[in-house]
């Protein structure tokens, strides 16, 4: 069964979790991003790390212009920080990721927070999940 947005956002933000319980705030974004990577592998999870999102202006296509920290099961966009506060510009920055990609979800993952849970934001880009059988 494939996952759904939702539900490959519930393992990231476990994830997420475990890692800064375990290594705290206070690191650089890439080294979350390397952490998360290997624990969302060891998950089972298809995790592709600062992939190229392309860009299509005026019949010209623009193929490296961004890149999201991570993408997973192809499905949800992940965007890393460890900032003092997550700005609009950071939450407007992972909608124009999920736009120009056409996905469904992305999270906003601050480390630099004090509790992971106040560090985790939805960005919804046109979500809609069939209800459960």
């Amino acid at each position: 069964m494939a996952l759904t947005p939702n539900d490959a956002a519930r393992e990231v933000v476990d994830a997420a979790y475990r890692i800064h319980v375990a290594l705290g705030p206070g690191l650089l974004e890439s080294v979350y991003e390397t952490v998360l990577e290997a624990e969302l592998r060891k998950r089972g999870l298809a995790v592709a790390r600062q992939l190229p999102i392309p860009l299509a202006y005026d019949g010209m296509r623009f193929p490296i212009t961004f890149r999201a920290d991570l993408m997973i099961e192809n499905i949800l966009i992940v965007e890393i920080k460890a900032v003092e506060v997550i700005t609009p510009l950071h939450k407007k920055q992972l909608l124009t990721y999920l736009r120009l990609s056409n996905k469904p979800l992305g999270l906003l993952l601050n480390f630099n927070s004090a509790v992971m849970k106040q560090g985790v934001t939805r960005i919804v880009n046109g979500l809609r999940e069939s209800a459960p059988e």
